[in-house]
């Protein structure tokens, strides 16, 4: 089954409101074995809607729609949709009921503009909205062997409607499951990966692999299509290990989502505690940890200690540290990081300092020389970062760079735990 996600709305197409049903519906569709070929937007125009479903459908044998089912003059998508489909439209009793249904548990008034949404074209399926008035339809063409869904454009109302009523239909259509596993690499650029996978990229087909780059990041999706989810794992798991073995500890976890959400889960699998000691990320590297739910098990302290004077004063830096080699230097992150994991009595302690920029660089340290400390019991080491890529206004950029490496070396240390 090939399908289009068509999202239908002048609010979308300048920009009012982000498209957020696009992505939701395209993974749903991928988790039951729908190809998504192409997306589209189009405004609140019957003769551009129409344009755009000929090519739809010239091209796929099932559209899904958002939007335009609402009450007011300019919802016109039902109505464009019959008129290709060659449909009347009809009064539907099953769609006026769930309208009627709303309103009385609600203190508004229906009105005649309500009425209107109950009209359907002949042969539709009317899906009942649990949140709104809009019911949406799933309209066949046998005859074209081509299939419509129609859903309202609040995502509130179009979510439950697809997974509690439109894949159920769909999975009837179709006998395969689509299952994707996410590995998560950091330390290595994608056209690095890509190299080293490209043979397998070119010669497999099912499953498949695919590289997309984020910040500091590779992100590998691993996609299998099969009769069961159970069968599509079984499929993709010495795929899984073999980047695993190829790439080692670069590779970071799979399916968790992010570094710091990997920390808090090894951190947690051994009973584990990490305190952060920061100058050049500000408190980036403890905002990252702490973004992870459960994180207070498995964290207790901060400190940002942008100043020299806290930097002896609170960590226990020595002064001869400071004045002979600096604030950035391989035995300051060292010292931090050991300083803030006897003051927080914790397993790891990790630590930052660096030149973030625009300012403040030499040609011996320039900006984006960032030391990244980790001190436990087990494994205690220091991490030259060069993460200056050129860019004007790289700040952030360095900065988040530089919390990724110290996430990584805490993940490190407490695995070594």
């Amino acid at each position: 089954m090939r399908a289009e996600i068509l999202c239908v709305g002048t609010e979308l197409l300048l920009g009012d409101i982000v498209n957020t049903n696009a992505a939701y519906i395209a993974k749903e569709l991928a988790a039951i074995g729908v190809n998504v070929y192409h997306q589209a937007v189009v405004g609140d125009n019957a003769q551009r809607l129409r344009e755009q479903l000929e090519r739809s459908f010239s091209q796929c044998d099932l559209v899904v729609l958002t939007g335009g089912l609402g009450p007011t003059y300019d919802d016109l998508t039902k109505e464009t949709v019959a008129e290709l489909f060659g449909r009347e439209m009809e009064f539907n009793q099953e769609a006026y009921d769930g309208i009627l249904r709303r309103f009385l548990h609600s203190d508004r008034q229906m009105t005649e503009n309500n009425r209107k949404q109950a009209y359907l074209p002949v042969g539709a399926v009317p899906l009942q909205n649990q949140n709104g008035t809009a019911p949406g339809l799933i309209l066949e063409d046998e005859r074209e062997h081509r299939t419509a869904v129609l859903l309202p454009g609040p995502p509130r109302e179009m979510e439950p409607m697809f997974s509690n009523q439109v894949v159920p239909y769909l999975k009837e259509k179709t006998h395969s499951t689509l299952v994707s596993h996410s590995i998560h690499i950091f330390g290595l650029g994608e056209s690095y990966v890509e190299s080293c996978l490209h043979d397998f990229m070119e010669e497999s087909r099912n499953p498949t692999l695919a590289p997309y780059a984020k910040e500091g990041e590779v992100l590998l999706r691993v996609t299998a299509s099969a009769g069961s989810r159970e069968e599509a794992d079984r499929m993709m798991e010495p795929v899984i290990e073999r980047v695993k073995e190829l790439f080692g500890d670069n590779v970071y976890g799979v399916d968790i989502g992010s570094l710091q959400a990997a920390l808090v889960a090894e951190l947690q699998k051994k009973g584990l505690k990490a305190a952060t000691a920061e100058s050049c990320t500000g408190g980036l590297v403890s905002k990252r940890i702490t973004e992870v739910a459960g994180a207070s098990q498995v964290f207790d302290c901060g400190i940002c200690s942008y100043a020299n004077q806290i930097k002896e004063r609170v960590l226990g830096v020595s002064h001869e540290t400071l004045e002979a080699l600096g604030a950035v230097s391989r035995e300051t992150a060292a010292q931090m990081a050991a300083g803030v994991r006897k003051l927080a009595q914790a397993d790891i302690g990790v630590s930052t300092t660096g030149i973030a920029g625009p300012d403040g660089g030499t040609d011996e340290k320039p900006v984006g020389l960032v030391y990244v400390g980790v001190d436990s019991e087990n494994y205690s080491t220091v991490l030259e970062c060069r993460l200056s890529r050129g860019y004007r206004d790289e700040r952030e950029l360095i900065r988040y760079l530089a919390s990724s490496h110290a996430l990584r070396l805490a993940l490190t240390a407490a695995r070594k735990a």
